[in-house]
């Protein structure tokens, strides 16, 4: 039987800082008795969609790195300036792990005119 917890997260309103930290799994500090293996927190992202709630189309980046840090293209996850047609969304499917050093970073080309919500796992290593 699988451990991972089925979790959602968002709805965020994306601004216009692309290194925003939008999601990043924690730590199991504390606790009596906690087995010295498990000491951190993970995500599996599985779907991600980002709504555009306004009448013109919006570009958005999305990419997985270190604490506010949109480096570069290689470390996008759904779109790099991608965009997203008026009152429509882009989605995403897939299996991505974010670790305690992961961070899920990004932001818009117009401020809170796209919403990100997504689902994943939660798990402990």
């Amino acid at each position: 039987m699988a451990a991972n917890k089925i979790v959602r997260f968002g709805p965020v309103a994306l601004t216009t800082t692309l290194t925003t930290n939008i999601l990043n799994p924690g730590t199991t500090t504390g606790g009596v008795g906690m087995p010295s293996t498990s000491t951190n927190l993970y995500f599996v992202i599985r779907h991600i969609r980002i709504v555009n709630v306004t009448a013109a189309p919006v570009t958005f980046t999305l990419c997985i790195g270190a604490t506010g840090a949109t480096a570069s293209s290689s470390n996008s996850l759904m779109g790099f300036g991608s965009s997203v047609a008026a009152n429509s969304y882009a989605e995403w499917y897939g299996m991505i792990r974010l670790d305690v050093a992961d961070f899920l970073v990004g932001g818009a080309g117009t401020t809170t005119a796209l919403t990100l919500i997504g689902e994943g796992e939660l798990g402990v290593t």
